[in-house]
């Protein structure tokens, strides 16, 4: 029930100032695979890491492999080992031992799971089967919602824009099944290849549940033309990125005036949300979701209900169903074998019982001595962030008072919680894998809801522990890093500084300018959507950014296929801001003005080094194609080249001269931050 809005900036910034983090004794770093042959301006990506990545090998159940998102792959293995330990037994119960091991232990019996075929799914079925009218249609969809089997109502809790400090409740645009609107409007030879292939996936599901092959296409033709109605509803990923158009609190007895098919009232007391008013981040939808609940036919409804619920558990029923979203998951990313059964269940327990699993990974590989260090880190680039503040020539006195007041106000969270989710209401069984995940389900939901009207809790984490990433969330104006980013290459606690200010030091740059970028900079020092800026400076900014936005737009990826700049604006202006304050954070350290060599590199050399390996990433055309179009991340080669083709010091640190591929003349690099 956490939407995407909460969480749509990732990556931050931070609170108190302390010394800077010295040179710790006899720690170093290894300079190894670069690529002497080619000049390190002509292509940086591939100068660190291109004999890595000609020669490695992408996993068959993966996508990719390499750092960032996909070092949750050896994460998961990780995790996974935690679980087979506890899986095997003897855990007190309700411990959250037996509660993780159990719910593991449910989902690795496919001998049980594959015996009861879809039989978990036929109650559900069932009462579609039984909807006679659009009230109990929309009953079914709200019952539906507090397990998570989400279907046209996205509802969630969330901090007020306006009022940070409290919770209020939310419904933004969902009921499609591809990853995004375009996909159901583009004429691509690979978009229309997907749109083949998820037909083709919701026709199985059908014909798994009984229906002969004709009438699951027909079947599959007719939910597909009423998810293209909804898209056709749907705000762009561009548009989402405005802030203001995504906030639209609204009377919950004025929304049943305007859009009586729905059923507001009635919608709100099945979700058990007591409320007299909704943010609803996406009208139109509503609007569109109001008009189609009496135009198209109630029959009509009841097969496209079907085939969301069938879709939303297919992971979790028998075999036949496993591989059908397998089928399309292959055609959308490029993974040519499914994962493993163990690492689908780590997913699995990750993502509904996650702070159970993590405290069990926290005591196992996360070092407190870590945390230390990394606050040291933390503290050094928020030093510099401030006094690059101070020299912006581009901001009034009294719009950078401002920022360095938002910059000092950011709450900081490292490593884990400092309380732990209770799931000592989520009853967890060793022999019924769908009821675990019913219930792990419904706990969640409950624990969202129990939210709805009161105050923010601070300390609330939206990952994992274990999660290899990290956040920023405007509303509370905090920057997160989860134990698990906390590892090579981001970080080492026995590395050299030049490693630890160019991998997480960057990171931390990046979050600290999310605060700053174009939506965090709408959101004053306490989570509040209200300007502070004056109208002039203001000005300004957005000027930047829109190099920002022009520069990565000319950047190709794939054939002819071009970073989307307007989508992925946030991000690229947080690391080209990024790289530059966590290298004047680490000339703040000893080690940053000394010129010892390590491995015949500069200390300047090897941050830049550093910069280049945690971003060292291969993966599939597919998933690059899907990426893309999809994430508002640069892919990996760009998040190198980009910034560092801005900053002034890449530069010097290795004689980039005019006729280098990366070169921009001085007037033309882009300095925002």
């Amino acid at each position: 029930m956490f939407t995407t809005k909460n969480l749509v900036i990732l990556f931050g910034a931070l609170l108190t100032i302390q010394a800077c983090t010295t040179q710790p004794e006899g720690k170093s770093v290894a300079i190894q695979g670069i690529d002497a042959t080619l000049q390190p301006g002509d292509d940086f990506f591939r100068y660190v890491n291109g004999i890595w990545y000609d020669s490695a090998q992408i996993p068959s159940t993966q996508a990719g492999v390499g750092a960032y998102m996909f070092m949750n792959y050896p994460q998961r293995i990780r995790l996974q080992g935690i679980l087979d330990s506890v899986s095997l037994g003897n855990n007190p119960a309700g411990s959250i031992g037996q509660k993780v091991g159990d719910f593991y232990a449910s989902g690795m019996d496919t001998l049980t799971i594959n015996r009861r075929g879809y039989d978990p799914i036929k109650p559900i079925l069932s009462r579609i089967d039984a909807i006679s009218d659009i009230p109990s249609l929309m009953k079914f969809v709200a019952d539906e919602s507090k397990v998570y089997n989400t279907s046209i109502v996205g509802f969630g809790v969330g901090p007020d824009d306006k009022n940070s400090s409290m919770n209020i409740a939310q419904v933004y645009q969902t009921g499609i099944g591809l990853p995004d609107r375009d996909y159901y409007f583009k004429t691509d030879p690979s978009t229309l290849g997907i749109q083949e292939a998820y037909k083709k996936y919701l026709a199985t599901l059908f014909e798994l549940t009984g229906k002969d092959a004709v009438a699951a296409v027909k079947e599959a033709n007719l939910v597909y033309n009423i998810e293209k109605q909804i898209a056709a509803s749907h705000r762009t990923r561009v548009e989402l990125r405005d802030v203001k158009a995504n906030y639209n609190k609204l009377a919950v007895s004025d929304l049943a005036k305007r859009q009586p098919a729905i059923g507001w009232q009635q919608v709100l007391r099945g979700l058990g949300a007591k409320t007299d008013s909704i943010d609803v981040m996406q009208p139109a939808y509503y609007e569109q979701l109001n008009k189609l609940l009496q135009s198209i036919p109630v029959e009509d409804w009841k097969v496209y209900l079907k085939a969301r619920s069938m879709s939303n558990y297919a992971d979790d029923l028998s075999k036949p169903f496993v591989d059908a979203q397998f089928e399309l998951t292959k055609v959308l990313s490029g993974q040519a074998v499914q994962k493993s059964r163990g690492e689908m269940l780590t997913s699995a327990v990750d993502n509904l019982l996650g702070e159970a699993l993590g405290q069990l990974y926290v005591k196992k590989y996360f070092p407190e001595s870590a945390k230390k260090r990394m606050l040291d880190l933390v503290n050094n680039v928020q030093k510099a962030y401030a006094a690059r503040i101070d020299k912006l020539d581009w901001m009034s006195d009294s719009t950078k008072q401002k920022a360095k007041e938002k910059l000092f106000a950011i709450t900081k969270k490292i490593g884990y919680p400092d309380t732990w989710k209770d799931y000592s209401t989520v009853p967890i069984v060793r022999d019924n894998y769908f009821a675990n995940v019913v219930s792990a389900s419904g706990g969640q939901y409950q624990y969202e809801l129990a939210k709805l009207g009161q105050p923010v809790d601070k300390q609330e984490w939206f990952t994992t522990p274990s999660t290899v990433t990290a956040y920023n969330n405007p509303s509370a104006n905090e920057m997160v890093f989860p134990a698990g980013i906390l590892q090579p290459p981001y970080f080492d606690n026995d590395a050299d500084d030049a490693l630890n200010y160019g991998g997480i030091g960057m990171v931390i740059g990046h979050e600290m300018t999310h605060t700053f970028d174009d939506q965090g900079a709408q959101f004053d020092k306490n989570g509040n959507v209200k300007n502070w800026w004056t109208k002039e400076d203001y000005e300004k900014f957005k000027a930047k950014t829109q190099q920002v936005i022009d520069l990565y737009s000319s950047f190709t990826v794939l054939d002819t296929l071009h970073i989307k700049g307007a989508m992925t604006v946030g991000e690229n202006t947080a690391d080209v801001s990024g790289v530059a304050v966590a290298y004047d954070a680490f000339k703040m350290t000893p080690e940053g003005q000394d010129t010892t060599r390590i491995g015949g590199f500069t200390p300047d050399q090897r941050f830049f080094i550093s910069v280049a390996k945690i971003w060292r990433v291969k993966m599939k055309d597919e998933f690059l194609r899907l990426w893309i179009n999809n994430n508002p991340h640069s892919p990996p080669m760009w998040r190198v080249n980009g910034p560092l083709m801005n900053t002034p010091a890449f530069y010097s640190a290795f004689n980039i001269q005019p006729g280098d591929k990366m070169y921009v003349p001085k007037q033309d690099r882009i300095a925002v931050w």
